[in-house]
């Protein structure tokens, strides 16, 4: 997406909500006919569509509408396949997750999406040839080829130490906190390498968890107006987590909590 396009569907975004939920009337200016042809192309609607359409607020009321269902619908379906091929992947299903993304694809009319969708089977793409050859890949994510390598020896595939194997171990252990000792020590044998990736993929896969309940349990105490529980999960999350990522990601969130007020 163009930074032109970013800023078309910001600003849609902000018509959707003046108009259908806080009930400002659609003018039909210059402006708002070029933000609602901009939004529509987005979105795959046809020029000839777009034109009849903003012949009249009614019409162009119901485009605004359009435009808003696909982009919610687009994003709906997006989580829908992140869910399914993250299950599918780490089952080592690869065909199968290709093919949730697939009919995605099949079925999206909204361009970011679609540019979204195939850089999710690029990304699996690469996972999957990661997962059968055991070889790294220079410009993956190193998360992805952690947990790639791990599944390899999930479903019981060799695993080759060699020195490009090694040499990305010893770079991407410090990320989930492992120090340069234990991991020198567990690269002396395949066994011991194999359980460096399972260690290095359950803190990936625990920190992960542990702070996204957080920042549910953190969301709710705000609505609720309780900032002081908000704080609070995010402090056990601190008490506990080793990765730095994870901690970065918490300590964030506190110190943005800690810039509101509390409730008198």
């Amino acid at each position: 997406m163009t930074d032109e396009e970013r800023l078309v569907w910001r600003r849609f975004e902000q018509l959707e909500q003046r108009v259908l939920e806080q009930g400002e009337a659609l003018e039909l200016s210059d402006e708002t006919r070029a933000l609602l042809s901009g939004g529509a192309r987005l979105v795959t609607i046809s020029t000839g569509d777009i034109e009849d359409a903003l012949r009249g607020v009614s019409t162009a009321t119901t485009l605004l509408r359009e435009i808003g269902r696909r982009i919610r619908d687009g994003s709906l379906r997006l989580g829908k396949v992140d869910s399914q091929v993250d299950a599918l992947r780490d089952k080592g299903d690869f065909a199968g997750a290709r093919k949730v993304i697939e009919d995605a694809l099949a079925a999206e009319v909204v361009s970011h999406y679609r540019e979204q969708l195939e850089i999710r089977l690029d990304y699996l793409a690469t996972f999957e040839t990661i997962f059968l050859t055991g070889q790294v890949e220079q410009d993956f994510h190193p998360w992805g080829q952690i947990r790639a390598l791990a599944l390899r020896v999930q479903q019981g595939q060799s695993l080759e130490l060699r020195d490009d194997l090694r040499d990305f171990l010893r770079r991407t252990a410090p990320i989930v906190a492992i120090s340069e000792t234990e991991t020198e020590e567990s690269l002396r044998t395949v066994g011991g390498t194999e359980a460096l990736l399972a260690v290095m993929l359950k803190r990936m896969d625990d920190g992960k968890q542990r702070l996204s309940q957080a920042l549910h349990r953190m969301i709710r105490c705000q609505e609720a107006g309780d900032l002081e529980g908000a704080r609070h999960q995010l402090r056990a999350v601190l008490a506990v987590e080793i990765v730095p990522q994870y901690r970065r990601m918490a300590e964030e969130n506190l110190r943005s909590l800690d810039e509101l007020p509390s409730a008198s």
